[in-house]
């Protein structure tokens, strides 16, 4: 497996910086940029693109908490996480939050997607507005929680560069439980926010 850390020359940790990684990337990438290879020979451009490839690879791994942490317990632990499915109890009301105003905004959907009357179609815009609205407030909402589990990624992360090497196998469930709580609430952001550009065309 690759050590996207050690390919962006950064330490092996659960926070970096993402504008620091995206400088990284670039100061990294620019000379072998595919660009500025267009006249090397075929072996060489070859050879360039496959380090740019894995280079964008990296930052686009890094820059994001979950990939993140899960690559930060693969390289630790030697093997991805067991795939679990259960949500936690402190999660269960915000995912049935979530399932249940998504769901009621396909219906919505389909309903307005049905309609062929252009009399219809203004009542159809005012409430494609109305949830919106009803989807921006549960969006900012997840963003309220997504700050708390960054701010626990940072405590983390304190804890984990102040620990010797020896110590930090213990910290591993912990990164895991973090992994975890980032893919719910990226799934749920993610599945917020389709429904919201969907009910904005």
């Amino acid at each position: 497996m690759t050590d996207y850390f050690a390919l962006l020359e950064q330490p092996r940790r659960p926070w970096l910086d993402s504008a620091a990684i995206k400088q990284r990337f670039l100061a990294l990438s620019a000379p072998i940029h595919p660009d500025k290879l267009h006249s090397a020979p075929e072996t060489d451009r070859v050879t360039a693109a496959k380090q740019f490839s894995n280079l964008n690879a990296a930052h686009a791994c890094l820059s994001e908490p979950k990939s993140r942490l899960l690559h930060l317990l693969e390289l630790e632990t030697g093997t991805p996480p067991p795939n679990l499915q259960q949500i936690p109890n402190s999660l269960v009301e915000l995912f049935a939050k979530v399932a249940t105003l998504c769901k009621q905004a396909d219906s919505f959907l389909a309903e307005k997607n049905a309609n062929t009357s252009p009399l219809l179609a203004v009542q159809f815009f005012e409430h494609a507005q109305e949830w919106i609205s009803r989807l921006d407030a549960l969006k900012n909402k997840l963003g309220v929680l997504r700050q708390r589990l960054d701010d626990e990624l940072r405590s983390l992360d304190a804890t984990w560069m102040g620990s010797d090497t020896a110590a930090r196998p213990k910290l591993l469930p912990e990164i895991e439980r973090l992994y975890r709580l980032f893919s719910y609430f990226n799934r749920w952001n993610n599945q917020v926010q389709e429904r919201i550009v969907q009910l904005a065309l």
